[in-house]
């Protein structure tokens, strides 16, 4: 069964674009599926996770916002976070 992690983004947000596109080969190398959404797209995200965008969220549970942080991206795929 494969780990999933979702990232909360936007369109027209640099910073997720440079957040996605280092978290491919990490997620790639860790065996984790990623879920792109748009958090424009949906009300109930964009209000309670906006000021915070991107988001690597596992479940629930924020991983990770702004930038990309490897050592939890990594600790999640080993089953560790």
């Amino acid at each position: 069964m494969s780990r999933e992690l979702t990232v909360l983004s936007r369109q027209w947000c640099h910073l997720c674009h440079e957040l996605i596109d280092a978290l491919a080969p990490l997620a790639q190398e860790c065996g984790l599926a990623v879920e792109v959404v748009d958090v424009d797209e949906h009300p109930e995200l964009e209000a309670r996770w906006g000021e915070l965008v991107p988001v690597v969220l596992a479940g629930e549970r924020e991983l990770c916002h702004y930038h990309l942080d490897e050592q939890a991206i990594r600790a999640y795929g080993r089953g560790i976070g």
